[in-house]
């Protein structure tokens, strides 16, 4: 008897679920935004990214200059390797070692650098965005707008994809 009861008052509450459930839904208005991508395709983000690009190519052309200093500094160890007395090349080869590894620290740091700054240019977009998808949800009458690439989202319609929309007013309030 007790299962009885208990296999009703589910179905009871699974029937009352699905009223509530489908009067709920029918004031609801959904979307979703790939924060991701509208960062990548707004102008602030085409401008970062000129940015970032211009500040890599740099550090890789000063990479590869340090490289070429190393390159001829151990040609020269190993050429004159056999003429130096062991102290005068144990001496050569700890300066080519430090030099080594001041250039990997230098190259360590320099990437770091690179990516703190693009972490700071996307989460400055980021947050303008998000006042965006803000004013958007508010305007449109939006109940909720979730983001597409976080992964408690197991599956949207494109239909209610407002990021090209974001982007747009985003850009257009940056002009």
């Amino acid at each position: 008897m007790k299962m009885v009861w208990k296999k009703l008052s589910v179905l009871i509450g699974m029937i009352l679920l699905g009223w509530f459930g489908s009067v709920l839904a029918a004031d609801l208005k959904m979307a979703y935004v790939d924060i991701q991508r509208a960062v990548n395709e707004s102008n602030a983000g085409k401008d970062a990214k000129k940015l970032i690009t211009k500040d890599v190519e740099k550090f890789q052309r000063l990479i590869a200059d340090k490289q070429k200093e190393l390159q001829t500094m151990k040609e020269s160890l190993e050429k004159q390797a056999l003429m130096l007395t062991p102290d005068a090349r144990a001496n050569k080869e700890k300066e080519y070692q430090n030099k080594l590894r001041e250039f990997q620290r230098w190259g360590e740091d320099t990437q770091n650098e690179i990516n703190q700054k693009r972490m700071e240019m996307e989460r400055k977009i980021s947050i303008g965005l998000l006042k965006v998808i803000q004013k958007v949800g508010a305007d449109e009458g939006y109940t909720l707008i979730l983001e597409k690439n976080e992964n408690i989202v197991l599956f949207v319609s494109k239909t209610i994809d407002i990021t090209d929309r974001v982007i747009k007013a985003y850009d257009a309030q940056k002009k």
